[in-house]
Order: structure tokens, then sequence, then C-alpha cells
């Protein structure tokens, strides 16, 4: 499939008979069928699949390794008709020498042919009694199934629209692993033919050396495991197949199944390409470790009906890729992610030799998080909670909801509390500049903001203290904030939490560092609508001014908002993505209507963050002008905006 830059890959552990050629290859042409049928670029089969792995002295027998390209040549017309690469193991003679190899086949022709290069010899294991490592290999080509076919480790196996590589089993236990080497030549995916038998413990770190590798190389990893029908006379194989892409595992197979198992992902091409572009670590090794090595390219674009093919996307998209999932590792995160906030202002409160700070506490969610933080650091560093001003300024739209939970969360917190409505001066300030109050336009909003921010900075100076600024990442992203009102303060301890992350951190302290009290105040802060509250209450004094009927849902301007940045993504590709994400939850159209206001406002607003106040990195993406995020704010969002017209 090639959607967007996905690529559909498969890794089969066929149900074999040991040195029964012709059932094993009846069952993986089975497989390779399959495969072609939902949609696979690719599939790889485990090492040493069409003789099983477990033959033992029978690999000596001539007759099993000629019966062998027997199969293979069963298996090269089965695919001639296909799209399909099919990657097999099967033992090969050369030069009277026996290596233990894996041979890739498509539309009928063997394309390459890859040796083991590290053969294990110890404990239950005794290949070298039977093969020889790659590295005894003096051909370059050797004659298979009456086919002349290119043989070695360094080759790179290039299609229309991935490269992969390939390597085998024990390869990817060493120090080195071939694969690394490959990855840094270019291939996108890595297949290894695998034989790793059961033993306690050892799955979790078969897993761990796949996963690891897969994230090294920056790459995909199929990793495709001998199972049911290898002999068990003194070790078990359980078919642990599995699919990486860097660092995540897409797909695993059921272990210890009595059937055959053939489990797909979508590997996304252009996602991993993005990741070598940016980490110029990857591209100084490349400079390092390929010199002088000498790697052969093998050119295998054929028909590739496949990547004509529009299919399901066969993986699963988080529609808030910024929140931790919410399973053991919840806990772990957040609290990294918390401490990450609390040392940031540790660091610059002892700088200053500060013992006061101010924030403004509107009880909302943003002032909320940002209040955490600061008691968190007070007590961190042993400094009295009363040496936290915390200000509520209510003016024109300010609610009896947000103004008690602002009043109680102070009070439950221990901090000093102060109250100074911001209407008479803003009121005297509407007659300054010769405007009608009765007007709620931008100049209405932002006074009140800019009000605010005055306030807070000059009590600041009278208790020689630093103003905490709460504005968070998502508003950042959309500009969604007043130019030198709250944009600005002296540390900015939210700027790297988007919104669907700030509303994770609280609900997370209210439930594991805060007493009853304290409890149900924050998470009532965290059930009431997002509002800059500038704008008058309804009649029943409820909140009028809902932020995201305006800008629009957080939870899809933070999955923008992470594709964006972190992968470069477009906004077609975004689209895509989003259609999977939000499926039953949001409509095509109401998307696409959020997108184009995401990509409009976060080009234009970029003046505001070009002049950001200092703040700590929490995650992968940060938008300081100073570090992850250098943008001119005259850019143009012209060729964006074009391709968001071509949706629908």
């Amino acid at each position: 499939m090639n959607n967007y830059g996905f690529i559909r890959v498969a890794a089969a552990s066929p149900s074999l008979k040991v040195a029964d050629c012709d059932y094993n290859t009846t069952e993986i042409i089975k497989q390779i069928n399959e495969a072609e049928s939902r949609g696979a670029s690719v599939i790889a089969f485990p090492e040493l699949c069409i003789t099983a792995y477990t033959c033992g002295d029978l690999f000596l027998q001539r007759l099993l390794f000629e019966k062998a390209q027997n199969s293979l040549l069963r298996i090269c017309d089965a695919t001639r008709e296909l799209s399909v690469i099919v990657v097999v193991g099967l033992p090969i003679e050369v030069s009277n020498r026996l290596y233990n190899m894996a041979v890739v086949v498509s539309e009928g022709f063997i394309r390459g042919a890859v040796p083991k290069t590290f053969l294990p010899n110890y404990n239950e294991f005794y290949e070298k009694r039977w093969f020889s490592s790659s590295d005894e290999l003096l051909e370059s080509t050797i004659s298979l199934c009456e086919q002349s076919v290119p043989v070695g480790v360094k080759q790179i196996f290039r299609t229309e629209n991935f490269n992969f590589a390939i390597e085998i089993c024990e390869d990817l236990w060493t120090p080195i692993p071939p694969s690394s080497l490959s990855s840094l030549n270019g291939a996108d995916i890595i297949i290894n033919l695998s034989a790793s038998n059961e033993t306690t413990g050892k799955h979790i770190y078969r897993k761990s050396l796949v996963s690891q590798q897969s994230a090294r190389c920056i790459g995909g990893y199929v990793y495709a495991a001998a199972g049911n029908g290898e002999s068990t006379t003194d070790i078990i194989f359980a078919g642990s197949s599995m699919i990486a892409e860097n660092g995540s595992i897409l797909a695993e197979a059921e272990r210890f199944s009595f059937d055959s198992q053939l489990i797909f992902a979508d590997i996304d091409i252009e996602r991993l390409r993005n990741d070598r572009l940016k980490n110029k670590s990857f591209s100084l090794s490349e400079y390092k470790l390929l010199n002088g090595l000498d790697f052969k390219a093998i050119d295998i674009r054929g028909k590739n009906r496949q990547a004509e093919r529009v299919l399901e996307l066969n993986r699963y998209i988080s529609p808030t890729p910024f929140v931790p999932a919410q399973d053991s590792t919840l806990d772990e995160r957040c609290n990294e992610i918390f401490s990450i906030q609390v040392g940031g202002l540790a660091k610059r409160l002892l700088h200053t030799n500060s013992k006061t700070a101010v924030i403004g506490v509107s009880g909302g969610l943003d002032s909320t998080l940002a209040l955490l933080v600061l008691i968190k650091t007070f007590d961190k560093l042993n400094i009295p909670r009363e040496g936290i001003y915390g200000i509520t300024m209510p003016g024109f739209g300010t609610t009896g909801r947000t103004y008690n939970n602002a009043i109680k969360l102070m009070e439950s917190l221990g901090i000093t509390i102060r109250e100074i409505s911001i209407a008479d001066a803003v009121t005297q300030h509407f007659k300054d500049i010769d405007h009608d109050k009765n007007i709620h336009d931008v100049t209405f909003e932002n006074s009140q903001a800019r009000e605010r921010t005055q306030i807070l900075m000059d009590y600041a100076n009278k208790v020689n203290g630093l103003v905490i600024g709460t504005g968070d990442l998502s508003e950042l992203a959309l500009g969604w904030c007043t130019y030198n009102g709250d944009h600005m303060s002296m540390y900015a301890v939210n700027t790297g939490i988007p919104k669907t992350l700030v509303r994770t951190l609280v609900s997370w302290v209210a439930s594991t560092h805060m007493d009853n009290t304290s409890k149900v105040i924050l998470e009532d802060i965290v059930d009431t609508p997002v509002s800059p509250e500038l704008l008058p209450a309804a009649e029943d004094g409820s909140i009028l001014q809902k932020t995201e009927d305006v800008v629009g849902p957080y939870v899809l301007h933070d999955f923008f908002l992470y594709y964006v940045l972190r992968f470069g993504f477009s906004p077609a590709k975004i689209f895509y993505l989003a259609k999977y994400a939000f499926k039953g939850q949001y409509e095509h159209e109401e998307i696409l209507k959020w997108l184009r206001t995401f990509f409009w406002r976060f080009f234009s607003q970029q003046f505001k963050r070009s002049c950001l106040p200092d703040g700590p990195k929490v995650g992968s993406i940060n938008l300081s002008p100073r570090g992850d995020w250098r943008m001119p704010s005259d850019a143009s969002s012209v060729l964006w905006m074009k391709e968001l017209d071509m949706l629908k």
C-alpha cells in the first residue's frame, strides 16, 4: 500500500514438518496468497522455513538441500502473477559449502540471496556444524534455479516506495548487527528470518532487541519467527513473530499456537525518512561507518499493483498523541512531565534568588496547572507557600464558577490570595482610547488581557518576585493569546504542555497529590469549558465565550500540531490520519474545517512565538524560537492552503 507513505508488511510463521519440503512449501504458498489478497507489499518467513530449522545432521544430506531448491522454484512459479515480495529461508550450497540463506522472490524471479553472518555455536546451537558464515563466501553471484542471483550481506533491495535489507536471527543479537549498516545505507525496513527458541524470559529480551534495533535504525523491523512444527526433541519454538517501527511494536503473533500465524502492519515510510532527515547523528554515522563499505543496490521494481490499491489502514492512530496511554506507565509518565516543569521553575527561582512568585489564577485549566507546579516547586525548595501570590482578577466575563473555584483552590493550597478587579481600570482605559465598552471586539478583549498582565508584572515588582506564565503549547500554536498580554511572563511553565495534556496532568495531580477538598475543586476545574472569559457571561451566569466554539476542538488541533511539528506531514496526510483517528467522533468536513483553521492561524501567529518568555521543553515538540522551532514571522501559507483546498 502506498497511501501517504504507508507500506503494508507481513510476518509469517507457517506450520511445518521437519524435512518435508513439499508440505512446507504448500503452507508457505498459502500464506503468500493470503498476504497478496490483504495488500501486503512484502512477506517474510522464518529462517530455513522450506526445510524447517531443526533438521540437524539431515542438512548434510544432499537430497534435502537439493529438494529445497526445487521447492524454491515452486515458490517462484507461485509468485509469477503476484505483486507481493517474498523472503524465504533455505540451505544453499555454494562451492562445497552450505549456507543458511534468505532469498528474495518477486514476480517469478529470484532477486537476491543473503547469507547468515553470525552462526550461533553455543549451548543448544550447533550451526557451524552444518553451515558456513557469509564471511567465507567469495562469490558475488550464484546460480540458483537456473537464474543468476546476486548474493551477499551488503545488499539493499529497492522498490518504488521503500527499500529493505535482510539479516538472519543471530545477526540481530550481535554488538553491531548487519541491519545497522544496511539502515545507514538506505534500508527503510529490515527483515529478519529467525528461528529463536523459547526459554524463560527470552521472549521479553528478544522483543526488546527488536524494538531497540528498530529505534536505533529509525526504521521498520519485520521479525518472522519459527513456530509450530519445528522439532521439540530438545527445544521449543513459539512463533514469536513481530513487526516494529522506530521503537514501537505494531503487531505480534500469538505465541505457542498450533496453527500457522500471519501478522500484518502498516509501516509509515514517510515518517521514518522524516526522522532520519532531522537526526543529524544518523547521517553522521552513515559517513563514519560506511566509509569503504560497498553496498549493492538491487532494483526489484515491478508491477507493484499493491501500491495502487486503496486499503483500510492497518494500524492504530491515537487521537491524543500527546497524552500518555491509560496503562501501567501513566503514573510514571505524568510524574516525569510534572517533574520537568518543577525542575525548570526551581532552577529559575534559585538563579534569581526569588522567594516569591506571582501568578494569575482564573479558575481555568492552564492557571491551575501552573499553580500546582508552583506549589510543588516551593515545597521542594522549602520556601513557604505564603510566598506565592495568587491574584484573581475578575472582569466583564468572569463567571461565578471559575471565580469560586479560583478562590477555593488558593485557600485549599495555603497561598497568599489577592483579588484585584480589572473593571474600573479597563473602563477608564476605554475612555482614554475612546473605545465604546459596548463594542465587544478584539480591543475589548485584549485590553482586559493586557491589564491583567500589567497588574501581575507590577505586583511582582512590589513583592520582588517572578510572574509565572500559564499559557500552553496549543495556545501558542494557534496564537490564542494576547500579544504582550497573557502572551508574556517571566517564566512560562506550561509552554511545552499542549491543552489535551494539561487536562490529563491536572486530573493526575488531583488523584495522586491532593487531599479530598482540593481534589473536588480540581475535578470541577477539569470539567469547566475552556474560555478566556473576556466577553460578558450569559444571562444565567454561565460561560458564554467558549474557546473551542471559536477556534475548534483542542483535541483536533493538538493532533494536527503533533504531526506538523513532529514529522513535517502535509495537510493531506494529516487529514488522512485524522479521519482514522477520529472516526465516529468528527465528520470529515468538520476535521477539514478545523485543519484549515489550524494552518491559517499557525502561519499568521508566528510573530507571537518569535518572542516567547523562557519555559521548559517537556516532550518531543516545542515552539521555542531559541530551540525547536525557528520560523520567519512573514512566511507564506499559500502552499499549505492550496493543498487544503484540494481535499474533500
